[in-house]
């Protein structure tokens, strides 16, 4: 596994197979990582190993040549979040990608409750994915339907979670951080967590930080990737 310990990677066969850990930006997609790393290293066959929403930060697993037949190895793992959930605002994406469209009181909110929700989480639970997502139906992902407006029925699925403490309260701000099974969409919890308290919520805050064993501090960042390949020019 290549992490930013190693800067000495002229003689890596990346078409042979390489696992490259990387910390993503925000509004950065997934995919736009892959691109960069494909262009790179000079390899067509690059892939991921679980997607990050553009609107969270963190550990993103890439696999390169052979290696991409072991990307469900990575995907099977355990996923470790810190984030924070806004109370008392909804948004139709639940997380900050699209505009609050429903405000109530957060009045009677306490931390007992809160905590009292968050108890109902642990374990294994059901959970509708969300519209805004890129589960296919038809063969179009969910959240080009959702941006035109449309809601297609979803089925429930069963989530693990292993782990949900609650680091810091600031009402309306729950900060939290999350062990969970693979396919558990935060944004969901962080609606239903919201839902549950009777006064709505939505994720504003999400960074994946473990995979597994692997930690994002040992991550690299895609420009310092890119410059042991491709340094930046000095000015003179």
């Amino acid at each position: 596994m290549i992490t930013k310990k190693q800067t000495d990677l002229e003689n890596v066969d990346f078409a042979s197979g390489q696992v490259i850990i990387f910390d993503k930006d925000l509004k950065a997609s997934s995919f736009s990582v892959v691109y960069k790393v494909r262009k790179t290293v000079k390899v067509k066959k690059v892939g991921h190993a679980g997607t990050l929403d553009p609107y969270a930060t963190g550990l993103l697993i890439l696999c390169t040549g052979k290696k991409t037949k072991e990307i469900y190895k990575y995907q099977d793992l355990p996923k470790t979040y810190i984030g924070r959930i806004t109370l008392g605002k909804k948004t139709p994406s639940m997380d900050v990608e699209t505009d609050v469209s429903e405000e109530k009181s957060i009045d009677g909110i306490s931390e007992d409750k809160i905590c009292k929700v968050r108890d109902s989480f642990l374990g294994t639970i059901e959970q509708t994915p969300p519209m805004y997502s890129a589960i296919k139906h038809k063969g179009k992902s969910l959240y080009k339907y959702a941006r035109k407006g449309e809601e297609i029925k979803r089925e429930p699925r069963e989530v693990s979670i292993y782990d949900f403490e609650l680091t810091k309260i600031e009402l309306p701000d729950v900060y939290f951080k999350i062990k969970c099974s693979k396919g558990t969409y935060i944004r969901v919890i962080a609606n239903d967590f919201g839902d549950k308290l009777g006064c709505g919520g939505y994720l504003t805050e999400l960074r994946r930080t473990e995979i597994g064993d692997i930690k994002v501090e040992d991550a690299w960042k895609i420009e310092d990737f890119k410059n042991l390949f491709e340094p930046e020019p000095v000015e003179e």
